[in-house]
């Protein structure tokens, strides 16, 4: 990165009366301020080269899913912050990603566009944007930072937005071209977010997104005297027995993501497919995992590498836990050792470019050959993984797929003798018993898309309730974990950690397992390893 970012903004950078090299206390720099610098820079450049921005493919998609949530809330505004950049330390900040929601309904993705805001502004009968079944009662916006005419202060100070610094922004009609939404600037949001409120329109805004929007919208109710409480059922905050609050806003636009519609499907293939390839790209590195003192960091950085070139980034922090570390259920320090004979459990997922995230675990053999009881401990695993894909399908309830694989980890430790003295497996299941979870103390499955847990915000009854449809997208993915300390297992089963997990389409009449092309029987992953280290 230079050295020549600059710390103060944009409010530092023109100072015609400072000498050029002069620094303020707190710019340490040494940026030209002189007039003569300003004039210069501002001048002789030439025409912008077109960005070349065409309609998004997800732009159809984009519609209907505004079209779904403005049914579910008439008569209110609906705010959807992108969300700001964030520091990461200074005055360097993260690689933005905007906030899933707003990706969601405006198919913006990878890096675009910090500050933006979609409204979807409430609209007379038959004046709203046209959904699949007609007219909404919504016509959306999106408020954007545009790109600055090259004679602002903006364009070469501003080292977040500044074109010299990031390169060109779009422009709004590019913006437009791109989404199908109308774009126009953000300095207008403010007076737009405030028109009518109080006379008619309730205010909601997605939470969690950005506090400074969240603080505009909560002053703005202020103003207007008007009260949106989480447990609101009548009044303002309600139309048609309809619950208007914020909380409910956040809940919805996590609901709308429960199926996945037809691009959603295709994005989630390609994160997928770009996913099995990193797990390729693992296998040939172990050697070199091997030879390293933190082998787990070559399989990390092997994997994270892949997921930069052919994707936006990893969808989560990579685990790369070999031996012992895979007791540990969200082990991300990756600093540890790969030796052979130990297992190494590798969960790790490819966001493409769009933000839809694969999330795909298995557990390998360092050497290449699972040992007997690195290999009886996988089968259970794989049992019970496949005793879940055998229920889940349309009608079943998401918790059937749970309980399924709970039934086969119960019966497997009984069998070995590892549950509790005159505690059967029946015993175990039954919700005051439980023992069995000690070796597997997570669930079996979250949906899966924009986020890694996708739907979190979801209600029960929609979720861990809820009936499987078409559609829906989640992980199957059940383990055993012994850790070395355990005292409860015989000391072979101490320090295996072992955890399948797969990505799965609920089909009309079955599931698709998006995954199926990376091995997950025990000889055919030995194969599959030989093949591949030659």
């Amino acid at each position: 990165m230079s050295d020549t970012h600059p710390t103060n903004g944009p409010a530092d950078a023109a100072g015609a009366e400072a000498p050029t090299g002069e620094t303020k206390p707190s710019d340490h720099r040494n940026r030209p301020r002189s007039r003569a610098f300003v004039d210069f820079i501002t001048s002789q450049w030439a025409p912008r080269a077109d960005l070349g921005v065409t309609a998004s493919a997800a732009a159809p998609f984009t519609s209907a899913r505004r079209a779904r949530l403005s049914g579910q809330f008439p008569g209110a505004r609906l705010v959807i912050p992108a969300g700001p950049l964030k520091v990461r330390s200074n005055d360097t900040d993260y690689r933005f990603r905007p906030h899933s929601a707003f990706a969601h309904l405006t198919g913006l993705g990878a890096d675009q566009e910090p500050d933006a805001v979609l409204v979807l502004h409430p609209a007379r009968d038959g004046e709203g944007d046209v959904g699949p079944d007609g007219p909404t009662g919504h016509h959306a916006v999106l408020y954007v930072r545009p790109l600055a005419a090259r004679d602002t202060e903006e364009f070469y100070a501003d080292s977040r937005y500044g074109e010299f610094w990031v390169g060109a922004r779009p422009s709004l009609e590019d913006v437009t071209t791109l989404t199908g939404v109308e774009a126009r600037h953000v300095d207008e949001l403010r007076d737009a977010l405030a028109k009518d409120i109080g006379a008619g329109v309730t205010l909601l805004v997605v939470t969690g997104a950005d506090e400074t929007i969240e603080t505009l919208v909560e002053s703005l109710r202020a103003e207007a005297g008007q009260d949106v409480t989480e447990d609101a059922s009548a009044g303002e905050a309600a139309v048609e027995g309809r619950e208007l609050t914020d909380e409910a806003l956040v809940r919805a636009t996590s609901e709308l993501r429960l199926v996945k519609d037809a691009l959603e499907v295709e994005q989630l293939r390609e994160a997928v497919d770009r996913t099995i390839e990193g797990f390729v790209e693992v296998v040939r590195a172990l050697p070199r995992a091997v030879a390293h003192r933190r082998g787990e960091r070559v399989i990390e950085t092997t994997f994270d590498a892949h997921a930069r070139l052919e994707g936006n980034a990893v969808g989560y922090e990579t685990i790369a836990a070999a031996g012992e570390h895979a007791t540990t259920l969200h082990w991300i320090s990756n600093d540890g050792q790969v030796r052979e004979g130990d297992l190494v459990l590798l969960d790790a997922g490819v966001e493409v470019d769009s933000l839809y995230t694969a999330d795909v675990t298995r557990t390998l053999p360092v050497s290449g050959t699972f040992s007997q009881v690195q290999r009886r401990v996988y089968q259970a695993v794989l049992d019970a993984a496949d005793a879940a894909f055998a229920v889940a399908r349309p009608g079943a309830r998401f918790l059937d797929v749970h309980e399924a694989a709970m039934r086969v980890i119960a019966a497997r430790l009984e069998e070995w003798g590892l549950l509790p003295d005159g505690v059967t497996a029946e015993v175990a299941l039954t919700p005051e018993g439980q023992q069995h979870r000690r070796w597997m103390v997570h669930g079996t499955s979250h949906h899966l898309g924009l986020d890694v847990h996708d739907c979190a915000q979801a209600r029960r009854e929609l979720y861990q309730d809820g009936v499987l449809e078409p559609g829906m997208v989640f992980t199957i993915e059940p383990g055993l974990y012994f850790k070395a300390d355990d005292l409860a297992v015989p000391p072979e089963y101490r320090g295996i950690g072992v955890r399948i997990e797969d990505d799965v389409l609920v089909t009309g009449d079955g599931n698709e397992n998006l995954s199926a092309a990376l091995p997950r029987e025990p000889g055919a992953v030995e194969e599959w390893m030989r093949s591949l280290r030659g």
